[in-house]
């Protein structure tokens, strides 16, 4: 067969590369348990269409491959694949793939095959090409020479090594692309283990532990995701290491950060392909395992694992080498093409110089708002100008009537006009004498005075005054015009640039939909995924920091979620299904996170918060289904009974939560029992610039965020009804939590204005509430600037924009308002003293006329300190004391704690030990280091039950030692024989 035309060529290399393509995207149905009838089937035609078209063509080596591709997807479809035929044949099937695409692309350059490459990969793979087939030829080539084959011995499949390097799993083919966005990802993440390593070194804080381990555990499960399981597993090692370090079983040493800086360094050699050759890597990797399995043995079922992998067959360092130019040869050409292709439409950019770009314009965006500032006081100016020139106006009228006008009618009406008689008119300089006058009569020419002259004068500064407000106002005008074209301006160059840095979310779908494929194939479930809004476009910066959770929450909902198909009720399709959408409401994108499985078991969620200690069995049973919503996200909570690679591991829902925050969203769970849980997300379009209503409270501005805010109305001094301490009323027939902002943040008390105040009703936390304000100033875009290192920590500020006049106006953040616990942003109560003060009678008190004798004696209140970082755990010690008489004040940490004792005083503290900023132990150092606060007794209730914890806690000063999850009757025993039935007189005043 003669040589076939290029124009045929073209429609063969087009045919092909589709064909090919199909077959990576969905070989992978192979590793299914029950793979379906028609994937295998389309895979079987796509391979044998592939053979046959080849070989008409004229490429019997390309032909060849195909066929045993095609051979072992129709061998799949007649007879059931044994569990160890799926490494050796996943594998196989990946590297023919691979070789075709590499000889395809050589095919459209050169025209011919690649027969080193292939010569390689039949060597490698002698299994499937048990006997060497004369080559299929359809044309009639010139006869050449024989290719020459190597005199080799046939590598023997490896022995077990025992080496630490044989046990890990290959890497997957994975496409330059996919590598240049993991990459940048995982170099971030090993940076943030790095400084929680050095951090640590220096200081022993379990928030960089907690930190620390998320870190690696999203480098481990993101490698696995993206196909470099080698690295994958490495992280897993070290994060088991990392584990111990988390739950105490051992203590951070010089030794052991000096071993996970080691780590880091390794696994950045091994994401960027840094070691010199095999050796050099089998080297570190075994050094680096060796070491790691000295602090973290491996568990039985890893050691199984490693064995089993260790004693697998192993390429040869000739086929290694191979496959290797092969995926080299592959990613560096389709990278050529797409840059060819693009070359000429698109240039690229730095991240990094769009965010400048996008700051610059929040600048212009700042700027214009001066402008506008400015336009407004010049505004103020003309106003006061053309009252000024109104008032100028009547007095000259006042004047011209009363001196001008009035000279005239007066001198009609009285004697004949006699020159010596009358003021000196002014004569002309040229005339030297005034003898001219008595020519004439008043009627025949008028005469100038003083008066006369004074008048004209001001009548014309008035006219004056008059063209220059009109001439002002003109330029006004022209400077709001040229200011709305500056606006609409910035407005093109802020969407142009936000554009510019918008990524549709899809490119993370195909993320996702590997990490449910694997966690199901892990979890032995069959998942099906459902992915809609893939077009929805999210900011760059917003997309890498949601991506994360996102991950989790798939992982979690295979996990947790999604029953096994035996045990999925009636009804039900055997498949689960999670559905992923996404969409675009005003200045928000949502992303949905649904799956159809068995939906929260809140008995379950009850149990782990009780063994956890974070709740005891009496508080349990009081909780709420929000309660235990709630839970889910606090650190290290898990359901999971035992620990795998997916759960059980305490990282999830809190690690979602935060990463939200940062980002100024929001996540809300749905969930019904038996028919599945829905999370759904909502991010900002971008964190630079968003619209913002502005409102003042006494002499302070204040900006909301517009996009929860509903509706703004007057509500009359009598809607307010207190309930058990919160400010209610009805908005729309809907009960809304009103906030005083006056008392909230402590400012001057707001009075009605005509019997109403203005209350601006927003959406925060999934619920709605009333801000009570004094006035609303309307809205305005801003940006948001970061309030500082200094300001970091108050959260309910999350940044602050800058007025017109260059003051800072602060951004209230209403969800942490709403989240707040009641308790702690409750208005203080009247203590039973003051309150007796101004009870009914205490006016026949106060004069008197009620004997003293008769007065019953008011006992002191009995005030006690909470100091713990765990909302759950201060809302349920607080609630036993509160219902056994004490007076209650909570802290966060021990420097809340410190603060409430120093201001206020206390009869008891309870601590916790670990808590962020000061400790429990600090606590009490800082108690006792002060006269008069040393008589205070601190009790210690924590989950440390250890001698090493309670002996130092006695050593610091600690009067009793309970152990987290505390009983009522225990605890309310030890406060009594701590303080007594009544309050002793306190060492510090208490308020």
């Amino acid at each position: 067969m003669s040589t076939p035309d290029r124009e045929a060529v073209e429609v063969f290399l087009q045919e092909a590369a589709e064909h090919l393509q199909y077959l990576r995207e969905y070989v992978s149905v192979l590793q299914d348990a029950e793979p379906h009838h028609e994937d295998l089937e389309r895979l079987y035609i796509a391979a044998h269409t592939l053979g046959g078209t080849s070989a008409s063509y004229g490429f019997p080596r390309f032909s060849e491959i195909a066929g045993k591709l095609a051979h072992v997807f129709q061998y799949a479809l007649n007879a059931p694949l044994g569990e160890d035929l799926h490494g050796p044949l996943t594998e196989f099937l990946s590297d023919g793939i691979s070789l075709l695409e590499t000889d395809l692309l050589e095919i459209s350059d050169t025209g011919h095959e690649n027969i080193e490459d292939i010569a390689a990969f039949k060597d490698r793979y002698r299994f499937a090409f048990p006997t060497e087939p004369p080559p299929l030829n359809l044309t009639n080539p010139e006869p050449s020479s024989p290719i020459p084959v190597e005199d080799s011995e046939e590598a023997a499949p490896a022995a077990p090594t025992g080496s630490y390097f044989d046990a890990l799993p290959s890497d997957d083919e994975v496409p330059a692309e996919i590598l240049e966005f993991f990459q940048p990802e995982a170099e971030e993440h090993l940076q943030v283990v790095s400084d929680c390593l050095i951090s640590l070194e220096a200081n022993n804080n379990p928030e960089e532990i907690n930190k620390l381990f998320r870190a690696i555990h999203t480098i481990k499960g993101s490698a696995a995701q993206v196909g470099l399981k080698r690295l994958g597993a490495i992280a897993h090692r070290v994060e088991d290491l990392i584990g111990r370090m988390r739950d105490g079983e051992i203590e951070p040493s010089p030794a052991l950060v000096d071993l996970c800086l080691e780590s880091v360094d390794v696994l950045k050699k091994t994401l960027h392909r840094q070691w010199a050759d095999e050796a050099e890597m089998r080297a570190g990797v075994d050094s680096l395992l060796g070491r790691v399995a000295e602090f973290s043995p491996l568990e039985p079922e890893e050691g199984d694992t490693s064995a089993a992998a260790a004693g697998t067959e192993q390429r040869s360092p000739t086929a290694e080498k191979a496959a290797a130019s092969q995926a080299a040869a592959s990613g560096k050409k389709l990278v050529n093409q797409i840059i060819a292709a693009s070359a000429a439409k698109s240039v690229r950019i730095a991240l990094a110089r769009l965010d400048r770009m996008m700051n610059t314009v929040g600048e212009l965006v700042i700027n214009r708002t001066r402008m506008v500032g400015r336009v407004g006081e010049l505004q103020k100016l003309v106003d006061t100008l053309s009252f000024s020139k109104e008032r100028l106006q009547v007095k000259v009228a006042e004047f011209q009537e009363k001196y001008e006008f009035n000279r005239i009618s007066a001198s009609r009406n009285a004697t004949p006009w006699s020159p010596a008689s009358a003021p000196k008119p002014r004569s002309s300089a040229a005339s030297g004498d005034n003898s001219f006058w008595s020519e004439f009569s008043e009627l025949e020419m008028d005469r100038y005075d003083d008066v006369n002259i004074l008048s004209r004068s001001m009548a014309e500064i008035s006219a004056d005054v008059n063209e220059v407000l009109s001439q002002l106002a003109g330029f006004i005008g022209r400077v709001e015009g040229d200011i709305d074209e500056f606006t609409k301006l910035a407005h093109h160059l802020q969407d142009e640039i936000t554009a510019a840095r918008m990524v549709p979310i899809g490119t993370l779908y195909s993320r996702l939909s590997r990490a449910v494929r694997d966690a199901a194939k892990s979890t032995n479930k069959d998942v099906a995924i459902e992915l809609t809004g893939s077009e929805t476009e999210l900011d760059n910066n917003i997309i890498q920091q949601i991506s994360d959770p996102l991950v989790h929450l798939v992982r979690n909902a295979v996990a947790h979620g999604i029953e096994h198909h035996n045990d999925r009720a009636a009804g039900k399709p055997p498949t689960g299904k999670i559905m992923l959408r996404a969409y675009h409401r005003g200045n928000h994108i949502y992303i949905e996170v649904e799956d159809d499985g068995r939906g929260i078991d809140y008995q379950r969620v009850k149990q782990s918060a009780i063994e956890r200690g974070l709740v005891s069995v009496e508080t349990a049973d009081r909780l709420t289904e929000r309660d235990m919503r709630e839970m889910l996200f606090h650190p290290g909570f898990s359901t999971a009974p035992v620990k795998t690679e997916l759960a059980g591991r305490g990282v999830g829902l809190d690690v979602v939560r935060a990463n939200l925050n940062t980002l100024n969203g929001e996540i809300e769970i749905q969930s019904n029992a038996g028919q599945g849980t829905k999370f759904t997300l909502k991010v900002p379009l971008t964190l630079i610039i968003s619209p913002a209503l502005f409102v003042r409270c006494g002499s302070i501005n204040f900006a909301l965020p517009l996009a929860v805010v509903e509706e703004i109305r007057r509500l009359r001094a009598d809607e307010i009804e207190d309930v058990g301490g919160k400010l209610l009323t009805k908005v729309r027939d809907v009960v809304t939590e009103v906030i005083r902002l006056d008392a909230y943040l402590g400012l001057p008390p707001l009075e009605p204005v005509n019997g109403f105040f203005r209350m601006v009703v927003a959406n925060a936390g999934n619920h709605q509430i009333g801000l009570v304000v004094e006035e609303v100033l309307g809205k305005d875009e801003i940006v948001i600037k970061n309030l500082g290192e200094y300001l970091r920590r108050v959260k309910l500020f999350p940044g602050t924009t800058i007025a017109p006049d260059g003051s800072l106006i602060l951004l209230i953040d209403l969800n942490r308002m709403v989240a707040v616990e009641p308790n702690e942003r409750r208005p203080l109560q009247a203590s039973a003293s003051a309150a007796r003060i101004f009870a009914p009678g205490s006016a026949a008190v106060a004069r008197g006329t009620i004997p003293s004798e008769a007065i019953d004696r008011v006992e002191p209140e009995r005030v006690v300190v909470v100091a713990d970082d765990s909302i759950s755990v201060r809302k349920f010690v607080g609630r036993m004391l509160e219902k056994n008489g004490y007076r209650v004040k909570l802290a966060a940490d021990g420097l809340e704690a410190a603060e409430l004792v120093s201001q206020h005083g206390c009869h008891l503290v309870i601590t916790d030990l670990e808590m962020p900023r000061m400790t429990g132990y600090e606590l009490m150092v800082q108690l006792r280091q002060s006269p008069s606060k040393r008589r205070i007794p601190v009790m210690v209730v924590t989950s440390r039950a250890g001698a090493k914890h309670r002996d130092r806690a006695m050593k610091e000063g600690a009067s009793a030692f309970l152990t987290k999850p505390v009983q009522e009757d225990q605890l309310i025993a030890a406060v009594e024989q701590l303080i007594g039935t009544e309050a002793p007189r306190s060492a510090a005043p208490v308020a």
